[in-house]
């Protein structure tokens, strides 16, 4: 492993998007110098107007070439953007030795510029912000809690769902907190899970759709993506038995129903058909400050052990968004900012970090989560 390039105190935001956040103040409490790229300079100033923190930050256009220009060893690039576009950012941080953050999944092209990055000696630190990110470290300090009171033989059920929805329920039964395609293009892809201890595939997600009740109040909720990798991401001891395993999406009750017609298009359409849908969906269901959004995230685990003993343990972050920012800006970028000081601290290896490695990280990340307002509840039965 090389020898980590030491942090300049200078943090580059790329995008001012949906979840561009309270944690990108924070940031600004904490760096040296923060700089906002959004497509156009100005459109990057009244970003910095909308939160608040005009002369704070600098405005700056995007372009990968201007920004090439201006990194140097040990600065900071937060990525925003789409997740195919994290890769061509990443190149440019390996060349210019200066470290890369974001809230998505590892993708392979990001993963293959892992050893690259390794050997300049920058961090690569991925799913740090919502789901991914305060998800895993949920489940990494369950899991944890959990070993220590069961042990190393049992077996064990594990669900992890999360939704952002509007906070005044409405006939469609959501609200856009991110791009309409890629919410469509999640739908398509197959989910894998285990159910009753055997993998299972649903080659259409929703069709997998159930009831799930959180604190007397019933949800929807389906699989998402490839859950099973996620068994050995999460510490999961070797001697437990899984009898569920599944990381998911959830919904308002009545979704199901809401969504019927797109479902149809689903089934039908082409990608082109698609496309123009997600377009229709986004001029259809705006996302507008004068409707209000919640993120729900749950995250639950229950263990029988070898000789009968139980253990049940679960987190529950439910957060409304108000005014001054959405519930989806306040819960991506407040972890992605966290993350991104322990990098300003030097604080992690070069090479690839994700958000939650560990169920020590993961308790004190939540911990200073806490501290800054981030509100969540633990609950744990045995």
């Amino acid at each position: 492993m090389s020898d980590v390039v030491r942090a300049s105190g200078t943090v580059h935001w790329i995008g001012a998007g949906l979840s561009t956040g309270s944690g990108l103040a924070l940031l600004c409490d904490t760096a040296e110098r923060v700089r906002l790229w959004h497509r156009t300079e100005e459109r990057a100033a009244r970003a910095l107007d909308r939160l608040g923190l005009r002369g704070r930050a600098e405005p700056r256009a995007f372009g990968l070439g201007a920004l090439t220009d201006e990194l140097v060893p040990g600065d900071i690039v937060v990525s925003m953007l789409p997740a195919p576009e994290h890769a061509a950012l990443l190149a440019v941080c390996v060349r210019r030795q200066a470290h890369f953050a974001c809230s998505s999944y590892v993708s392979d092209a990001v993963l293959e510029q892992v050893p690259a990055a390794e050997r300049a000696g920058i961090v690569v630190l991925t799913e740090a912000g919502l789901d991914p990110g305060i998800d895993h470290l949920f489940a990494h300090s369950l899991v944890a809690r959990a070993r220590e009171a069961i042990g190393d033989e049992a077996s064990y059920s594990l669900t992890s769902y999360c939704g952002g929805v509007p906070a005044v329920p409405n006939d469609f039964r959501y609200r856009f907190s991110w791009a309409p395609a890629g919410v469509l293009g999640a739908l398509r892809s197959p989910a894998r899970y285990l159910e009753d201890g055997e993998e299972t595939t649903a080659e259409r997600p929703w069709e997998a759709t159930r009831p799930h009740v959180l604190d007397g109040e019933t949800f929807e909720v389906y699989p998402n993506r490839d859950s099973v990798p996620f068994i050995e991401q999460y510490g999961l001891p070797t001697g437990w038995r899984p009898r569920t395993f599944v990381r998911g999406t959830l919904r308002l009750d009545g979704w199901l129903r809401a969504w019927d017609a797109v479902f149809e298009e689903l089934k039908a359409g082409d990608d082109a058909r698609i496309a123009a849908l997600a377009r229709e969906l986004a001029a259809t269901y705006p996302t507008t400050d004068a409707d209000h959004d919640r993120v729900v995230l749950a995250v639950s685990l229950d263990v029988r052990g070898a000789t009968g003993e139980t253990w049940s343990g679960s987190y529950l972050l439910d957060l409304v968004g108000d005014e001054e920012e959405s519930a989806m800006a306040r819960c991506v970028s407040r972890p992605l900012s966290l993350a991104v000081r322990h990098i300003l601290s030097d604080d992690l290896p070069s090479g690839l970090n994700r958000a939650a490695e560990t169920a020590e990280r993961s308790r004190e990340w939540l911990s200073e989560l806490a501290r800054e307002g981030l509100e969540f509840t633990l609950r744990v039965d045995q």
